[in-house]
C-alpha cells in the first residue's frame, strides 16, 4: 500500500493541511535559494553568506519536524504488519486502537517536553510534573537573551525585544524563533495522531502507519520484469 492522501472532512483538518503543505513548500524553496546563492557567491565572487549554513540548518530542522506530522497524515511512515495480519479484521482494529492510544500518550509527553524546553527561551514558564503538566513552575531563569551564532536579527522581529528581552536589542536572531518549531511541531504530531485514531474508529483508516515502500518496490520490479518477458 503506497502513501495516500485522505480527504480532510473538517475545517480544522483542511486548515492544518494547507498550513503544513505551504510551510513545507516554503522551507524547501528557501533552503534551495539560500544554498544556491551561497554557492554562486563562493565560486564566482569568492565571498559567502556567513549566516547561510546556520539558516539552512534551521530550515532543514523545521522541514523534518513538519514532515513527521505530515507523513502521519498521508501514511508515508513505514509500517510492519507481519504480526497484525495474522489476526482477523476485528483483531487488527483492536490492535490498531491500542497502537493509537500509545501514540497519543507519546504525543502528549512529546508536547509537554517540547513546551518545557522552549518556554524559557520565550521568557515563559515550563510545566510542573515529570510525566504530565501539573501547572507551571515558578522562578525558572529565562533564556530569552540566548541568540543564534551568526544569523542577523531581522527587523520584523524587533517587537520581541520589549516583550521578552526587557527592551534590550538583539544583535543576532534570538533562539526563541527557531526553537518555536518544537511546541508547534509536537502539537501537529499530536493532532495527527488524534486524527488518525478517529479514522480508525470510523473505519476510514486501517492503522496508524500504512506505507510499505519495500513491498511497492518489489511489486514494481516484478511488473517491470513481467513486461519485458
Amino acid at each position: 500500500m503506497s502513501a495516500h492522501r485522505e480527504p480532510s472532512r473538517s475545517a480544522l483538518g483542511r486548515v492544518v493541511n494547507e498550513f503544513e503543505e505551504s510551510a513545507i513548500a516554503l522551507l524547501l524553496g528557501l533552503m534551495t535559494i539560500v544554498t544556491f546563492v551561497n554557492v554562486v557567491l563562493r565560486y564566482v565572487f569568492n565571498a559567502s553568506l556567513i549566516w547561510g549554513l546556520e539558516v539552512t540548518l534551521i530550515l532543514f530542522a523545521w522541514l523534518v519536524i513538519f514532515g513527521v506530522s505530515y507523513c502521519i497524515k498521508v501514511t508515508a511512515h513505514l509500517g510492519v504488519d507481519a504480526v497484525t495480519n495474522l489476526f482477523s479484521p476485528r483483531g487488527r482494529k483492536v490492535l490498531a486502537l491500542i497502537s493509537a492510544a500509545c501514540c497519543i500518550a507519546y504525543g502528549v509527553l512529546l508536547l509537554k517536553g517540547a513546551w518545557d524546553y522552549w518556554a524559557p527561551f520565550a521568557a515563559l514558564q515550563p510545566t510542573e510534573g515529570r510525566w504530565f503538566p501539573l501547572g507551571f513552575t515558578t522562578g525558572v531563569r529565562d533564556r530569552a537573551f540566548y541568540t543564534t551564532d551568526q544569523v542577523p536579527m531581522p527587523e520584523i522581529f524587533r517587537w520581541l525585544e520589549p516583550l521578552i528581552n526587557y527592551g534590550d536589542e538583539y544583535e543576532k536572531l534570538p533562539r526563541v524563533i527557531p526553537y518555536a518549531i518544537l511546541p508547534v511541531g509536537a502539537a501537529l504530531i499530536l493532532f495527527r495522531f488524534i486524527q488518525a485514531t478517529v479514522g480508525i474508529v470510523n473505519g476510514t483508516r486501517s492503522s496508524m502507519i500504512a506505507s510499505h515502500e519495500a513491498e511497492d518496490a518489489i511489486e514494481e520490479l516484478a511488473a517491470a520484469r513481467a513486461g519485458k518477458d
